[in-house]
């Protein structure tokens, strides 16, 4: 397996807050070293919706 390839593990829709990325940004900095990354996004569909994926890098 290529070290620098990015493999998506899971992606979910869900309703978007305003502090939801307190949590993407608590994972990303506790869990970097067990080579995981989270994403969030705004659903390009429903800006009311967010998309939260988790990443292994």
């Amino acid at each position: 397996m290529d070290r620098h390839k990015i493999e998506t593990l899971a992606t979910v829709k869900l309703e978007y807050s305003s502090e939801i990325y307190k949590i993407v940004d608590i994972l990303n900095r506790t869990l970097k070293d067990k080579d995981l990354m989270f994403g969030l996004a705004l659903d390009e569909e429903n800006e009311k919706q967010a998309v939260f994926t988790i990443y292994r890098t």
